[in-house]
């Protein structure tokens, strides 16, 4: 358990994220996160050089990927910050933050920024050397599509992985649709009054559209309509199975970031120094072999059990659902309605480009548990791997 980690009120912002191949697809993920947060921090009037230490976070590698975490400390106007660079798949933006949070309740730095992107467009095609191999042929990987459909240690796509907890848990695709539709109209509801609640942590990204043009983008791109008839008229992506195109994900681009400092600083920086937000506890879970939906369960009891709560101690409830089993099969696990949270949206509806995406999702359920007057919040997703994370934050 956490004891001298927090994070200051509007101290992090998310950008809108992207569909596949839409307007920030030939950004490059560091310098466009880079440069977003340099814009966020003069509009705040921060001082970039405030930050000691820079936790980068993507999972698809950019062109200077090697010095992704300097550069963007550079680009931000904080040259002489160090830091790292993380890469975890989809748990990326948790482990940014509570690594964050680690280095400042050990007393290694008092203001960190956790920075976490990712540009699932465009993804790198990666050639390896082979020349023992037939020919000398090369050994090639398409760096997102080899990787979402097979997972070297089970040879499974991870839909596969999802379709192994639904029939082990008897799910039905009537089930699957009908919450699917209920996460949509979630995060309808973080638009209503001219998007007031998704105002209230989102600042554009700004990408370049030729040498005299650019364009600023504000709002979700890639939203999918749906209804409850449009879900019931799709079909399994796997025959038998109980996942419709409907029921998932889709990869998107974005970014986000959260400052992490000590109790005193964070008041000083915070937007209303009555609101504490504190880091709690975190916890990792790895789950049998081809059974990725279920990570996010044992990840949270973990957390939990750190943070010395019961999952009734929670007030907000969020989690990265790439599969709308991820929440059917916590919700029976953990004894939840899953009508009853990730409310004002989720990845399985607004996109999922990996780094952000939980830092986005986290930022949402700090927004919501403000809202709500205070209290615990806890986000939990699975990750690549058949692997899970966790992070509790109280909100006060």
């Amino acid at each position: 358990m956490l004891k001298k980690a927090f994070i200051p009120y509007k101290g992090y912002y998310s950008t809108p994220f992207c569909r596949w191949q839409g307007s920030m697809a030939n950004e490059n993920a560091i310098s466009l996160a880079a440069n977003t947060a340099k814009r966020w921090l003069a509009q705040k009037n921060w001082d970039p050089k405030m930050y000691e230490y820079l936790v980068f976070g993507n999972t698809i590698g950019q062109h200077h990927q090697f010095y992704a975490s300097p550069w963007a400390a550079a680009l931000m106007g904080s040259g002489a910050t160090p830091g790292l660079i993380l890469s975890q798949a989809c748990t990326t933006s948790m482990t940014c933050i509570f690594t964050a949070a680690m280095g400042v309740e050990a007393g290694w730095y008092t203001v960190a920024s956790a920075l976490m992107t990712d540009r699932c467009s465009n993804g790198p095609h990666t050639i390896w050397p082979n020349p023992m191999g037939p020919g000398g042929e090369v050994i090639s990987e398409n760096w997102l599509m080899d990787n979402f459909n097979s997972d070297p240690n089970v040879g499974l796509k991870m839909i596969e992985t999802a379709e192994n907890v639904a029939k082990e848990g008897g799910f039905t695709k009537e089930q699957c649709d009908e919450l699917t539709l209920r996460r949509y109209e979630q995060y309808n509801e973080s638009l209503a009054n001219d998007r007031e609640f998704q105002k209230r942590y989102m600042f554009p990204a700004e990408v370049v559209i030729s040498k005299k043009k650019s364009l600023l983008i504000e709002e979700d791109e890639g939203i999918t309509p749906t209804t409850k008839e449009g879900l019931a008229k799709l079909k399994p992506v796997i025959p038998g199975g109980v996942h419709s195109f409907g029921a998932q994900t889709h990869p998107a681009d974005g970014n986000c970031m959260v400052t992490v400092t000590t109790e005193a600083k964070a008041k000083e920086l915070s937007a209303d120094p009555a609101v504490s937000i504190q880091v709690v506890s975190g916890g990792y879970s790895r789950e049998r072999p081809g059974y990725m939906a279920a990570a996010p369960v044992p990840a949270a009891r973990l957390a939990l059990e750190k943070a010395g709560l019961k999952i009734e101690d929670i007030k907000v409830i969020k989690t990265h659902n790439p599969f709308i089993v991820n929440d059917l099969y916590m919700s029976r696990q953990m004894g939840l309605d899953p009508f009853k949270f990730n409310n004002y949206g989720c990845s399985l509806v607004y996109g999922h480009p990996q780094g952000p995406t939980a830092g986005r999702i986290i930022i949402e359920g700090i927004e919501e548990t403000v809202k709500l007057g205070g209290g615990y919040l806890l986000w939990a997703g699975c990750a690549a791997g058949d692997t899970g994370g966790s992070l509790i934050l109280k909100i006060s």
